[in-house]
């Protein structure tokens, strides 16, 4: 399919069954946005590699920017920030002041699962520091559930807690 068709053709197709628009004969067509009174707007984006394989593990190919962004968008429900896709570092944004955190793949330069992907008080301290409520994926958690309340933090692990959803 020719790359130009979705968002020169197909993207103002949408936009005006949304907004509505006037038709051949110059009659006015309400868009269905209007007709509902929910507000219009939508997003185009293009979708890359599948993050799971068939056995429903992160393939190996998946880069920390893939997950990154695939995680924040479970997060939060909005598209990783463009600004926050390459940067070195483990938080991947704060969204309603919350911090949303990924471990994987060595991002604090350390490969082992124990030193990189895994919450403990040595990653917890080389975190970017956020005084609000914290969601930190990561493969495991060596904190307490009491740890975690103390710290604001809301552990979630991968890949359970993002291929769910």
């Amino acid at each position: 399919m020719d790359e130009k068709i979705a968002p020169n053709i197909t993207r103002e197709r949408v936009r005006r069954v949304a907004e509505g628009y006037t038709n051949a004969k110059g009659e006015q067509v309400p868009g269905l946005a209007s007709a509902s009174g929910a507000a219009t707007g939508f997003r185009y984006v293009r979708l890359g590699e599948a993050v799971f394989d068939e056995h429903q593990r992160i393939r190996e190919s998946v880069r920390f920017a893939d997950l990154a962004r695939h995680v924040y968008f479970t997060e939060t429900g909005e598209p990783l920030p463009k600004e926050r896709i390459s940067s070195k570092t483990p938080l991947l944004g704060i969204h309603h002041g919350r911090a949303v955190y990924l471990l994987y793949n060595g991002i604090l330069k350390d490969k082992s699962v124990d030193g990189g992907n895994v919450l403990t008080s040595e990653t917890l301290a080389h975190l970017p520091a956020h005084d609000g409520p914290k969601v930190v994926y990561a493969a495991g958690c060596r904190f307490s559930k009491a740890r975690l309340e103390r710290e604001g933090i809301t552990f979630k692990q991968t890949p359970y807690a993002i291929r769910t959803r």
